[in-house]
């Protein structure tokens, strides 16, 4: 069964918040099995003010960051606890970007199998193009106790031991 999810519920989901949320939609949620995501890219990304004057380009480490939290929010869906966790990305094999990403364009990013915290990631549809990334790893951690949203994270030391 597929479920779409609106704002609340990802913002539920996930722990990020403006300006770095960058799911707006959930298409299609098979929880643990696949979730389709959405980001419409407008001018008004913050980004785009530096990035570059005059050429606005999103960072390609953003559209990466999109399509982790949509992979994210099919994780973390299935996560028990998941209020008390923290998911990382740790890795990204096999990456190739295709064009860039400009304001207009609705990324789509696609987790087609998700697998423990591994995601096999398929295209990110950007007008009829895409972006390829092979493998995301991604790890959960505790969340830091007391921890408001918002407050600053470190890395658990178990992040970098890999």
């Amino acid at each position: 069964m597929t479920v779409e999810l609106g704002i609340s519920e990802i913002l539920a989901t996930l722990p990020h918040r403006y300006p770095f949320l960058l799911v707006d939609r959930i298409l299609e949620l098979e929880p643990g099995k696949r979730v389709v995501g959405i980001k419409n890219v407008t001018f008004n990304e913050e980004f785009f003010q530096g990035h570059f004057p005059g050429n606005p380009v999103m960072p390609g480490v953003l559209v990466l960051e999109a399509m982790a939290q949509v992979a994210g929010v099919g994780l973390l869906g299935v996560t028990p606890d998941k209020e008390k966790k923290l998911l990382y990305l740790s890795g990204v094999d096999r990456c190739r970007f295709r064009r860039p990403v400009v304001p207009g364009d609705q990324l789509i990013p696609l987790a087609a199998h998700l697998h423990g915290h591994a995601v096999q990631q398929d295209p990110a549809v950007l007008r009829h193009q895409a972006s390829r990334v092979g493998l995301m790893g991604h790890k959960t951690s505790p969340r830091p106790g007391g921890r408001t949203r918002g407050a600053p994270v470190p890395f658990p030391p178990s992040f970098h031991s890999h």
